[in-house]
């Protein structure tokens, strides 16, 4: 049976906002303890600011995997844009899980370098199948860079 485009999205979004859903659990663990105690640079936002960010960043991604698993998955750049956005989105969940979960800034930011590259990829490759689904996906690759930032800093304070 052909699942409609429509609950192509829905899906795709459902296994992003899961995804984020598991990596705030990690992010929850350690934000109030360990986290509070780190010193941070003068340009980190306030903590609340994450979890609204991330929620539209989740669903634009699902809703950008949704358009190119719309198109077809038996086509084989439509089969590799997604095998790149799993990827990524593997690494999206590590990143969360080894920076709060396991304390390791250090090691959180190789995986956010590599996640980060790895975004980069997906966007070309949802081009090549869905403009506008590359073009969904330049926020969160914004925020990841940022976020990269972040990470490198609070490595170099701590």
């Amino acid at each position: 049976m052909e699942l409609k485009k429509g609950t192509r999205i829905i899906l795709s979004v459902a296994v992003c906002l899961l995804v984020g859903f598991l990596s705030g659990y990690a992010t929850e663990t350690s934000v109030d303890s360990w986290y509070s105690t780190l010193q941070k640079p003068v340009f980190n936002p306030p903590n609340w600011i994450f979890a609204p960010v991330w929620t539209v960043l989740y669903v634009l991604m699902g809703i950008s995997a949704g358009i190119v698993w719309a198109r077809g998955f038996y086509h084989i750049w439509v089969q590799t844009a997604l095998y790149h956005f799993a990827f990524q989105l593997v690494f999206n969940a590590m990143w969360s899980i080894v920076f709060f979960g396991f304390q390791k800034p250090f090691w959180a930011l190789l995986i956010i370098i590599t996640l980060f590259i790895l975004i980069l990829l997906t966007i070309k490759w949802f081009k090549v199948v869905s403009k506008i689904a590359a073009y969904l996906l330049i926020p969160y690759l914004l925020w990841v860079a940022f976020a990269m930032i972040l990470n490198f800093s609070i490595w170099q304070l701590n």
